[in-house]
């Protein structure tokens, strides 16, 4: 076959196989163009879940009479001009292949009218041919009508799926774009019935009214709000709190400079942050933005623009960790208060104390020996409660009339469970997870503190690796001397593992070391071995803390709380249970009716 340039027609159907897969990626390009062009409100008309009809309306800037036409062409756009724009894109879209390529598998209409123009114009394109402008009767902004998407492509007709299903894509796509932009209004209509109406969200408690309806009450109410910024990076949004988790990860949109993304750095970062406070399985809830300057990634690596490229990746990968993993800590230790980064809450020793009478106030010299005792003498400083040594403490009221967070000690239930009174109400703590997160973090800060110390096998275990990995292996051999992993080459795809972490000499040092090269060849570190030891220290830290049906006295129930309001995370133990439940008095009033 001679080679022969391909007609317009039928570039524009081969470029819509990429840009084009359902109804809901035409929702998206159009939205996305619409929000270019500056608009303040969007709605999308459906029907038969796109399949017969998508109309797109907005308020935005407009086009002329003569731009209608050009922007049907292929790579016609007026949002990049240069080599530079394109290393730093600011706009949702800037290929300019979106409406062509529509076009060439549907009937589209287009009707717009420039904000300087006295009237609109509006185009048709039928099978490739565009028709010359008329005069239209629109008043602002732009109007675009696809119609019988895929007609003249039968073989891509038949992998559309029944009209609901591509109905819940759009609206999935229209809760993205709500989220992404609540300086925006948003509409959307189906078959004649309005679905779904959202005013412009510009102060914070319009922002959580738009993340009620589109996230849900629940998460609104499991929320934690983040604001965090280093140099030119920085996050904000909420995250749920860990007990609010997921079977599915369909409550997770991630934004970067007001792109929907997915990105194996990112997930990587929040899988890391809530791996010891989730259950295995289950994953996280949140709403994250991430801004940084538009030379710092590149979003020209997917053809629908749904992954992106950091150009320093490292960096975004361990500002994001930190600022989730600071705010779980602070959310997880009952509440935020000086010092709440602390990991060493100092030992807690269960046995040291006499039976004493569950319930019965003590006297407040006996309550500061307690103390002081389990978490040293500054804990406490009698100094500041001064009175008798007769007085008792009342545990509702601390010194100086001051309550901690998990306030004091009434009683044990079931010896499971431990009763306490703060400025709020109730709480109720669960004594093994509570004790667990303890010992778990005791256990991680020496074990951080004295190093990762590798045992030497007493044979040498032969690991057979592709040539690429060998190269990396013997490359990284410092940094994996530094992870326990000793290793030699002894050949183009062979290596020698010499000594392992100690904590994981029973492991399968084969798959430990390949795991970790695929983490240092995608991610440029590789934190395996401290996931696979953080694994084993749990589980050292639940055989070592206090079990259940063990009566515990007063003292020692208080020196718990104390200890959990200076241990990360004590909002949850290591398994991502939670350690305590607040029943505030108006939930109490509700449950016995009060003031009905």
């Amino acid at each position: 076959m001679t080679i022969k340039a391909l007609p317009d027609h039928l570039i524009n159907q081969i470029s819509a196989g990429e840009v084009v897969e359902r109804p809901s990626s035409v929702v998206k390009e159009l939205v996305e163009n619409s929000l270019d062009a500056g608009a303040h409100r969007v709605k999308v008309i459906l029907e038969q879940g796109g399949k017969r009809a998508i109309r797109v309306v907005d308020d935005g800037a407009g086009m002329r009479r003569d731009e209608l036409a050009l922007s049907l062409h292929r790579h016609a756009t007026s949002k990049i001009a240069s080599l530079e724009d394109l290393q730093r894109v600011v706009t949702m879209g800037f290929r300019g292949e979106a409406l062509p390529s529509m076009a060439s598998v549907s009937r589209l209409d287009l009707a717009s009218k420039h904000a300087e123009a006295t009237h609109g114009w509006s185009i048709k394109v039928r099978r490739g041919e565009i028709s010359d402008p008329e005069p239209s009767a629109i008043h602002s902004g732009t109007r675009v009508d696809v119609q019988d998407l895929f007609y003249n492509v039968p073989a891509r007709r038949k992998f559309l799926r029944g009209d609901r299903t591509e109905f819940n894509h759009v609206d999935l796509l229209m809760r993205r774009f709500a989220l992404a932009r609540f300086d925006v209004g948003f509409e959307l209509e189906h078959n004649g019935k309005s679905t779904s109406v959202l005013t412009p969200a510009i102060s914070e408690a319009e922002q959580d009214r738009r993340i009620d309806r589109v996230m849900g009450r629940e998460f609104l109410e499991h929320s934690i709000r983040i604001n965090q910024q280093r140099g030119e990076i920085g996050v904000h949004g909420w995250v749920a709190e860990p007990r609010y988790n997921r079977a599915r990860a369909d409550r997770q949109f991630f934004f970067v400079n007001g792109r929907a993304v997915r990105d194996r750095v990112i997930s990587h970062a929040v899988r890391k942050a809530f791996q010891d406070v989730i259950f295995h399985g289950r994953h996280p809830a949140f709403v994250l933005f991430m801004e940084l300057p538009p030379e710092g990634v590149d979003v020209n690596v997917h053809p629908q623009k749904l992954e992106v490229r950091f150009r320093d990746a490292r960096s975004v990968h361990d500002f994001l960790f930190s600022a989730l993993h600071h705010a779980l800590a602070d959310a997880g230790s009952g509440a935020p208060r000086p010092g709440a980064g602390l990991l060493d809450p100092g030992p807690v020793a269960v046995d040291v104390y006499p039976p004493t009478q569950v319930g019965m106030a003590m006297p407040v010299r006996d309550q500061l020996s307690a103390y002081s005792r389990l978490l040293g003498p500054s804990s406490v400083s009698s100094s500041r409660l001064g009175g008798s040594d007769n007085a008792t403490v009342d545990p509702g009221q601390g010194p100086q009339g001051e309550v901690p967070p998990l306030g004091f000690a009434l009683a044990q239930l079931h010896g499971v469970y431990i009763l306490s009174q703060n400025t709020e109400g109730l709480v109720m703590t669960d004594m093994h997870a509570a004790h667990e997160r303890i010992t778990y973090e005791q256990l991680k800060s020496r074990y951080g503190e004295e190093g990762i110390k590798s045992q030497r096998l007493l044979v040498p275990v032969s690991i057979k690796l592709s040539e690429t990995e060998a190269d990396l292996a013997e490359a990284q051999k410092d940094a994996l001397k530094n992870l326990g992993l000793v290793l030699d080459r002894s050949g183009p795809e062979t290596v020698l593992l010499r000594e392992v972490p100690s904590l994981l000499a029973h492991s399968d040092a084969a798959r430990l070391l390949q795991d970790v090269l695929s983490d240092i060849a995608s991610l440029g570190e590789s934190q395996r071995v401290e996931e696979e030891s953080n694994e084993i220290l749990s589980t050292m830290a639940c055989h070592g803390s206090v079990r259940a049906n063990r009566q515990l006295t007063l003292p020692e129930m208080n020196a718990l709380l104390r200890a959990m309001e200076r241990t990360e995370r004590s909002g949850h133990c290591n398994h991502g249970r939670p350690t305590w439940v607040q029943l505030d008095m108006p939930m109490l009033d509700r449950l016995f009716l009060r003031g009905r």
